[in-house]
């Protein structure tokens, strides 16, 4: 039988039902599942059968959720987390030892530069970083301890895009693991898979979510990878709640609906910003102007809803944009149905030297904005107030 599309398979997967015969999946909200007898709870702890044993390890509102991301990103496996920083860091400590190597672009989250460049040196796990703009050294960095070759496409914040291809056959040749960070697009609009990724890892925080209620993350890909994130997962406890499963899975079924909206608004107030007289620079993944804007459109369905631009004025001037937002949200936050303008260099990503920050793209002067679903004109109304 052929395949459902990405919306039916994000509305009809359903994990189970009870006697009830619910037509909408209810709440497991139990830490714990009850043998039959001493034979089916041996069986199931030798793993023998598969089943619900305590919910740090399976729930039916957690497997629901992955079973529908790995359907959206053609993934064999998965496992889900409190947080997308809990799927990332497990997603290492389950495939890393002592004395191996990650090659990683420079331009990545705060608290996973943080992860790379703090924490898991403590546990003799160097990290090497490329510029996005430099891929042709990528394979120079690469030595007979790398094990992950790793990215976000679209990148946080500057919103640049990397070459998914490209990163594919460079793991291939050199037989490492490809990690990518797929938040930013959503499966929706990106599946690296497709390139050659081994593990695909979202913040479900964000776009997953949509209406920035809940904390969760998810990682999917090769099921002997996702057998050993699952392993060290189990026995350390980063687990999903089943609320937020619940809560998640839910959302996943507006999804599409959702992100089709958020990459219309972003080109609307990207295409505004372009033309304005206080912003020095836009990016914006399905902006001609963008530097990787072919390669975009190769791998990406929509440009997405982030949009990053350059305030005239250095870090003051980000700062007093900020101050004269009315309408739109000062928050961390992003993917969510309201507009959220964030100027990294003053917050998010402060605690980086101004070398770290320029190698990754976040000058004094940039604002991020994650496009939200209210009337496009009520959006660029507040910028356009702001920047004037």
């Amino acid at each position: 039988m052929k395949d459902n599309h990405f919306e039916t398979e994000a509305i009809r997967t359903q994990t189970e039902r009870s006697q009830f015969l619910e037509h909408s999946t209810p709440l497991y909200l139990s830490s714990s599942f009850v043998f039959e007898d001493a034979e089916d709870m041996r069986a199931s702890f030798t793993e023998e059968k598969e089943r619900n044993i305590y919910s740090r390890f399976t729930n039916p509102n957690t497997s629901e959720f992955i079973d529908k991301v790995c359907k959206m990103e053609g993934a064999e496996s998965g496992y889900a987390f409190a947080t997308g920083m809990s799927a990332v860091f497990s997603t290492f400590a389950g495939l890393l030892s002592s004395g191996d190597h990650i090659v990683s672009a420079s331009s990545v989250f705060g608290s996973t530069h943080a992860l790379f460049t703090k924490f898991l040196p403590k546990w003799n796990i160097e990290t090497s970083y490329f510029n996005i703009n430099d891929v042709d050294k990528i394979e120079s960095l690469i030595k007979p301890s790398t094990k992950i070759l790793y990215a976000e496409s679209p990148t946080n914040p500057a919103v640049d895009i990397i070459d998914l291809e490209l990163l594919g056959k460079i793991a291939k040749k050199h037989n490492i693991l490809l990690v990518i960070d797929n938040c930013f697009a959503t499966p929706y609009l990106q599946n690296p898979i497709k390139f050659g990724a081994d593990i695909v890892i979202h913040s479900a925080t964000k776009l997953m979510d949509g209406q920035g209620r809940v904390l969760g993350g998810v990682a999917v890909g090769r099921a002997d990878l996702i057998r050993e994130i699952y392993l060290f997962s189990r026995n350390t406890g980063p687990a999903l709640s089943p609320f937020n499963a619940w809560v998640l899975s839910k959302s996943l079924e507006t999804l599409a609906v959702r992100v089709d909206k958020h990459c219309e608004n972003a080109l609307k107030v990207a295409e505004f910003l372009e033309g304005h007289d206080n912003v020095s620079l836009v990016k914006y993944p399905f902006l001609k102007s963008h530097p990787q804007y072919e390669i975009a459109k190769k791998q990406m369905k929509l440009g997405g809803n982030i949009i990053a631009f350059e305030v005239k004025g250095g870090v003051e001037g980000g700062r007093a944009f900020l101050n004269k937002i009315k309408l739109l949200s000062l928050s961390a936050n992003l993917g969510d149905t309201r507009t959220i303008v964030t100027h990294p260099a003053s917050t998010t990503h402060s605690k980086l030297s101004k070398e770290d920050r320029m190698e990754t793209g976040i000058t004094d002067g940039l604002v991020r904005i994650s496009v939200g679903l209210e009337h496009t004109d009520d959006i660029i109304n507040d910028l356009n107030q702001a920047l004037n």
